[in-house]
């Protein structure tokens, strides 16, 4: 059973926390940051919702799921998105990480694995912001992490 402040901290935090692992997915690249820190903050913020609100708020209310017991949840339900999510992830990073020897080959050159580029482009209200490659390896580990700690949460959260 959970406390009324124990739910209401947790509407307050969970937008505040969703803003703050995508400012640290964006700064990645560049800074302390990226993929695996942003995750990290995504479940934590997504297992204090299940610790104020339970499990199956999340099949009933989130994806609108008929769920009756905490054992249909493992079963059926959110796991085996959170493992999609995983495997989604998994397939990104290792496609970023092949992209660069598959631009090696068409071009005729040798160009490592998991080489990374950039450009820059100009947006309204922002002025002029670096579009990085290693992005999309990133939003790659993002998913696994997210997926994987998720999934664990999940499972024992269940039991």
């Amino acid at each position: 059973m959970t406390t009324v402040i124990l739910r209401t901290i947790t509407r307050l935090v969970l937008p505040l926390g969703f803003v703050v692992s995508f400012a640290f997915f964006l700064q990645g690249h560049n800074l302390p940051g990226g993929g695996f820190i942003a995750g990290v903050l995504t479940a934590s913020v997504v297992a204090l919702a299940y610790l104020a609100y339970g499990l199956d708020i999340v099949e009933n209310d989130v994806f609108g799921r008929e769920v009756e017991t905490a054992v249909e949840h493992v079963q059926h339900g959110v796991v085996r998105d959170y493992q999609t999510l995983y495997a989604t992830g998994l397939a990104v990073a290792v496609a970023a990480g092949l992209a660069a020897i598959t631009y090696g080959f068409l071009t005729d050159t040798t160009i490592p694995f998991m080489t990374q580029t950039f450009r820059y482009a100009t947006v309204p209200l922002f002025g002029h912001i670096e579009l990085a490659s290693a992005v999309v390896f990133d939003l790659g580990v993002y998913a696994v992490v997210v997926g994987a700690l998720l999934t664990i949460i999940s499972v024992v959260g269940a039991e």
